[in-house]
């Protein structure tokens, strides 16, 4: 069995590590899922939150599925509520990984007032792009550019990109 790179391990991971996963790919590396659940750290995507509700009928996953249904994304005020309920529902001390969020500028700024309203910071960003020539996964969540260079800019990511193929 090939061991599994430390992509954590140059962060040093503080108690309560918080991630945010931004991939070309549409979906998380497996080796990085894998690395993440032996630390305990909880991998978090806007697609599995939607699911949750609407298994459950919530109010907010009528909204999603109306739009679904009509072939258009979950609304950002849909999607935000439903992130909201994830985040302040959570424990203090718990670890994340988020991937597919956030996919805006605004939805970056609300993420990160979140942060600062419980006094929590990210531990980091990872940005995985396919390897050369590899064909990716899906579509996937788009990411604005700018929210990328917006955690750039708070010094968030260790090195420009990794290939997500190195993880595997």
């Amino acid at each position: 069995m090939p061991a599994i790179p430390l992509t954590f391990a140059r962060y040093g991971l503080p108690a309560a590590a918080k991630f945010l996963c931004f991939s070309a790919m549409g979906s998380l590396p497996a080796g990085l899922s894998v690395e993440a659940c032996s630390l305990k750290i909880e991998h978090v995507s806007p697609e599995t939150l939607v699911h949750q509700e609407i298994c459950r009928r919530t109010p907010l996953a009528a909204q999603a599925t109306r739009a679904r249904q009509n072939g258009a994304a979950v609304p950002d005020q849909t999607l935000l509520a439903i992130l909201r309920k994830w985040f302040w529902g959570r424990k203090l001390d718990a670890g994340f990984l988020l991937s597919g969020f956030p996919a805006t500028l605004l939805h970056a700024r609300v993420f990160d007032e979140w942060l600062d309203a419980r006094e929590e910071a990210l531990t980091g960003c990872l940005c995985f792009e396919p390897a050369a020539g590899a064909a990716s996964a899906g579509p996937g969540p788009a990411v604005e550019p700018e929210v990328i260079e917006h955690y750039r800019t708070l010094g968030l990511f260790p090195e420009p990109s990794l290939s997500a193929f190195d993880l595997v």
